[in-house]
């Protein structure tokens, strides 16, 4: 592997304008095909096996038309305090204001709170139903202003209005806003640890590239693969997360070679050989994350899994291609000052004046320690202090981390709604005045669908299968049943007397479907239970149940991989247990701050409740992949130093000495870019960048620095240790560069092209 990636890299270091104009090509390619493609449609969300999916499927079936995807905006009036909205004078603005809403161009329809029976019993709280003909997305600034507009009327008339609905979802802020502040970070981060101005772009120009040829792709192939909007969301943002660290180590590690005395070429070639090997063995840890969250059986998890596998593979390409590439037009450009000053004064530059090429010795492997010998950085420092104290770092490490995870045992998972939003939304406040006027259930009607087919007397069917879900404890009314044409499929809703995020409101569901049995039998059919509230909680139970066969899935072929990239038994589980630790720390974080309310103020959670049902699957997937990163990068330098003849301790220190630095602000910026999600006023968002930034805070920082090197300094060379038969049978990747080592002086230094960089004399 090394040996191989080390020729790539010389090659796309001499080629690198033919590299330069095929990936520019690729990326105009793809634009055109994406300008010309059909655009992404909104795909529903849909989740087979469950339930409430498959009810959803059946009214869909036996009410051909009915389930229109047509978006819906519910406009809640509240009468004065003492009067009510079945007053003469508030009756009449109500009125005023449904023939209003009713004027728009895209509106199919208005329901009348007066005919439609939407009235409370006391009087004080009416809403009215508006109908589009396009879908939410599809919904114009101006029919929303058209309908703040007649808002505005109602409320010149005394009475409080309040608007929810798919309606008035305009897809959130305006995009890319994260990406700027990720993009802004980053550049901020890799000045400071490169201290130029050309090494902290080049991997923000790679990483912008592949993220370009990646999302034009994945426009390119919505329409074919049926592919919907938020499709590539996932894809940009780990695209442009790993696009730049894999830039970022290939250029370290260039930096680090140039600084050895290699010419240009040769450090690129032993840049890619090293660095780029643990660059394809993080991103196929990371590709195997997102892949296997096919495990979960979520269509649209699904295809985002895949397609931002793809995004990393595009990162990994051009990390191994184009960043060679760039650094054959600038080598020299991208080196600190202290090492250009060096090159122009030391003997080099005498041997370039000379029109000579200077001869390069051959390194000798030794076994002896090489100490202090290249000096000392904060990364050696702090490996020291660990391995002076392993025990203690060890204890601390994994008791922290272990105690931010008690929470994560009262984990309840549920898909927060209006009401988790701020209360200076519309939304929220619409959501409250229905609860208090119509009760906490209202929000959340149960649907039930029953199929009467081949009953003889399905009305009556129906009818008793109404009667006995009302009886039932926590159901507060329920609806007359609506049949479709053929007489076969009955309609109805159930409301409950708790909200849809309540814990009785899932136990009354449970129940409803435990007597199933019996009432299906002294009715003679059979009904399914859906509705925004089941689905969910359909939802948070399929995702519960599959997050262990998808954690084992994950971890076992990524410590599978791990076992060949560092021939060793115990670096992998010491790196999935890790990772492990990691995430349920961070999920406890999650359910301390959003579930609880511990701290919520300090992170603008405005409303707690269940933690939503796609959280802990985003968070393993993700930050599995980012945490292999920093493990590879981090202890295969470690194993590097181990294999060319340092002793176990010496090969952490070596480790830190070369890795810390650019892990540590691979992790700052993805910290950054995550913690920029925590300001959105979108409750998911928020809780996704928080549950982000912690899980690779603690990730990067706690286990990977603290616990990874501690650990290794207890177990010394028994870290390193395989089994003799399984030695023999693992394929041999070369990870290391030890092959690299062994190559003759002349192969190694190699003939470099002249760059526009050096001087005149050294291309004679």
């Amino acid at each position: 592997m090394a040996t191989f990636l080390y020729q790539l890299g010389r090659l796309a270091f001499r080629r690198r304008g033919y590299v330069a104009l095929m990936w520019l090509a690729v990326l105009a390619a793809v634009g055109l095909g994406a300008l010309q493609a059909p655009g992404a449609s909104d795909e529903e969300f849909s989740m087979p096996g469950i339930e409430s999916q498959k009810a959803y499927d059946l009214m869909q079936e036996r009410f051909p038309g009915a389930a229109a995807d047509g978006a819906t905006a519910r406009v809640v009036f509240v009468a004065p305090d003492g009067h009510k909205v079945t007053a003469t004078a508030e009756k009449k603005a109500i009125e005023e204001t449904v023939d209003t809403l009713g004027d728009g161009s895209q509106v199919a329809g208005v329901a009348d709170p007066f005919k439609a029976k939407a009235v409370s019993k006391d009087g004080s709280t009416a809403y009215a139903t508006v109908t589009y003909k396009v879908k939410s997305s599809d919904v114009t600034d101006a029919s929303r202003t058209a309908l703040e507009k007649a808002v505005d009327q109602a409320r010149d008339a005394g009475l409080t209005v309040e608007t929810g609905g798919s309606a008035m979802d305009s897809g959130g802020g305006p995009g890319g806003v994260a990406e700027v502040i990720g993009i802004s970070v980053a550049a901020v981060v890799l000045l400071i640890t490169f201290g130029s101005l050309a090494a902290a772009g080049l991997p923000l120009l790679t990483a912008i590239l592949g993220v370009g040829v990646s999302m034009f792709t994945i426009t390119m192939l919505a329409d074919a693969l049926g592919l919907s909007t938020s499709t590539g969301t996932l894809a940009m943002m780990l695209g442009l997360a790993v696009g730049i660290d894999y830039a970022l180590f290939v250029v370290s590690r260039y930096r680090e070679e140039r600084a050895k005395g290699h010419a240009s070429e040769e450090a690129v070639g032993l840049a890619v050989g090293t660095a780029g090997s643990a660059v394809v063995f993080a991103g196929l840890t990371v590709v195997i994350a997102l892949a296997g969250l096919t495990v979960v059986g979520i269509p649209m998890l699904t295809k985002m899994g895949l397609t931002a596998a793809g995004a990393v593979v595009v990162a990994v390409l051009i990390a191994l291609t184009v960043v060679p590439a760039l650094l054959g037009f600038w080598p020299n450009a991208v080196l600190s000052g202290a090492v250009r000053r060096q090159g122009r004064g030391g003997r080099l530059h005498r041997f370039r004046m000379l029109r000579v090429r200077p001869f390069r010795v051959p390194a000798f492997r030794s076994r002896k320690p090489s100490g202090r010998s290249e000096g000392d950085n904060r990364g050696t420092r702090w490996a020291r202090f660990v391995l002076r104290r392993p025990i203690p770092v060890l204890l601390l490490g994994v008791v922290g981390l272990g105690a931010l995870a008690i929470p994560m045992t009262q984990l309840e998972l549920g898909m927060p709604g209006d009401e988790a939003k701020s209360t200076s939304t519309t939304e929220r406040r619409a959501y409250d005045d229905l609860a208090k006027g119509f009760g906490p259930g209202f929000n959340g009607p149960l649907t039930i669908v029953v199929d009467a087919k081949g009953a003889d007397d399905a009305k009556a069917a129906v009818s008793t299968i109404s009667e006995r879900i009302s009886d039932t404890q926590g159901v507060v009314s329920v609806a007359t049943p609506h049949f479709n044409d053929a007489g076969d499929t009955a309609v109805f809703t159930a409301t409950p007397s708790t909200s849809p995020t309540d814990e009785k409101t899932k136990t009354l569901v449970k129940t409803i479907r435990g007597e199933r049995p019996a009432i299906d039998s002294a009715s003679g059919v059979t009904f399914e239970v859906t509705g925004t509230t089941a689905l969910n909680i359909d939802i948070a139970a399929k995702v519960q149940a599959a997050l262990v066969p998808y954690l084992i899935t994950v971890v076992g072929l990524a410590v599978i991989l791990l076992l060949v990239v560092f021939r060793s038994l115990l670096v992998p589980l010491k790196a999935a247990l890790g990772f492990l630790l990691s995430v349920l720390a961070a999920l406890g974080a999650v359910v301390l701050v959003f579930q609880q309310g511990h701290g919520a103020g300090l992170f603008g959670v405005e409303q707690t409740g269940p933690i939503m049902s796609l959280m802990p699957i985003f968070l393993v997937g993700i930050v599995f992949g980012l945490a292999m990163d920093y493990e590879v990068f981090l202890v295969s330098r470690m194993r590097e130093a181990y294999v060319h003849g340092e002793p176990a301790e010496q090969a952490v220190v070596e480790g830190f000495r070369h890795s810390a630095r650019v892990v540590v602000a691979a992790a700052l910026i993805m910290i950054a870019v995550f913690a920029g999600f925590i300001g959105e006023n979108d409750s998911m968002i928020k809780m996704i960048g928080f549950g982000m930034a912690t899980a690779v805070l603690l990730d990067a920082f706690v286990v990977r620095m603290a616990i990874v090197p501690a650990l290794l300094a207890l177990l010394g060379d028994r870290a390193w240790w395989l089994p003799k038969w399984l030695e023999r049978r693992l394929p041999r990747v070369d990870v290391e560069g030890e092959a690299l080592t062994r190559r003759p002086a002349e192969t190694m230094a190699g003939d470099p092209d002249p760059t526009p960089d050096e001087p005149i004399e050294a291309r004679v």
